[in-house]
């Protein structure tokens, strides 16, 4: 009997020495990945070229970090504002971040660089990309000119083309004009920064011309309102509308600024629920001044009341005024105004 206490003695002891081995963790060591000179210690920018450094999650954002960087080091009133940094310790990347204000971000982007090479390009890890790029001031100066100046003369001759065009036609063009001059300032302080004896007056000239233009048509803009029986208490919230756009309304002209909307109406009469209802389909339809149709929208508006069908069509006046102020005239009567 002694023996066999023994026997399982022994096998216990076994069981518990081969647990203890299984339950023992092997301990990995990894070895930090050491980081590129070029990452640890970019190059400074001088009086010839530009130097950048970018991260983000793949090649294309780390480039795209990297070129807005640069673009922000080029102003003084972007890089005041502009923050990004990146902490290294012991030899690995332990965290990254970028701070840009909305405000700073648009400007960046203002800035296109499109004479640059990638120098460096490495992964980190950790879903990380680093690049280091570099641009020549001289090129990327003559590369910003050039491209300077071919918006310039397009424009030149898109004002001149557009001159017997109808007002709705000269107002989108001066406008998506604006919008494309939008960062012209700050590229103006770029070059200069890049180049001291550039002087960008004339460019500045142009787009102080565009602007004119865009507000002597606004100003001169007019529009006529005509309706069918059943719209003619619709005519109020459309030239509401056009009053927050600046656009008088006047009786028909025959001239190039002037446009006629008229106001189609398909009503329904219908009760539910205890209401009376006005089921309507509406029709806008604004004409130039040789009328030809420049723009058209149909939408449905449900006028309702308790106190009849006149109050229930009464009703839909209130219904247009909500989808102008909620959605914009521009849009309820299809132009771009």
């Amino acid at each position: 009997m002694s023996r066999l206490i023994l026997n399982i003695l022994a096998t216990v002891v076994l069981l518990f020495s081969l647990m203890g081995c299984g339950a023992e963790k092997k301990v990995v060591s990894v070895t930090p990945k050491s980081l590129p000179n070029w990452y640890t210690s970019p190059p400074l920018s001088n009086n010839s070229e530009l130097f950048a450094l970018g991260e983000g999650k793949n090649k294309t954002e780390a480039i795209t970090n990297a070129l807005n960087l640069m673009a922000s080091t080029l102003s003084v009133s972007i890089s005041s504002e502009f923050n990004a940094k990146t902490v290294v310790k012991e030899g690995r990347v332990n965290s990254s971040e970028g701070i840009y204000s909305n405000d700073v971000t648009s400007s960046v982007k203002e800035i296109r660089i499109s004479s640059y090479e990638v120098l460096y390009s490495e992964s980190l890890g950790f879903k990380r990309y680093a690049v280091l790029i570099k641009s020549n001031k001289k090129k990327l100066f003559e590369s910003m000119l050039l491209e300077m100046q071919q918006q310039s003369s397009v424009l030149k001759s898109r004002m001149k083309s557009i001159q017997n065009s109808n007002g709705l036609q000269k107002l989108s063009f001066y406008k998506k004009s604006l919008d494309s001059l939008s960062g012209l300032q700050n590229r103006i302080v770029v070059m200069a920064v890049l180049q001291p004896s550039f002087d960008g007056k004339v460019y500045l000239q142009q787009m102080q011309a565009v602007e004119a233009e865009y507000i002597a048509v606004r100003k001169a803009l007019s529009f006529s309102l005509s309706s069918d029986k059943g719209g003619e208490h619709l005519k109020a919230p459309i030239a509401k509308g056009l009053a927050t756009k600046e656009i008088q309304i006047t009786k028909t002209k025959s001239t190039p600024m002037h446009f006629r909307t008229s106001i189609t109406t398909d009503i329904q009469e219908a009760n539910a629920y205890g209401f009376t209802l006005a089921r309507t389909t509406i029709t806008l339809t604004t004409r130039d001044y040789s009328g030809k149709v420049v723009g058209s929208n149909s939408f449905n508006l449900v006028g309702q009341s308790t106190q009849g069908y006149g109050v229930a069509k009464q009703n839909l006046a209130m219904q247009l005024n909500e989808m102008i102020d909620k959605e914009g005239i521009a849009k309820v009567l299809g132009l771009d105004i």
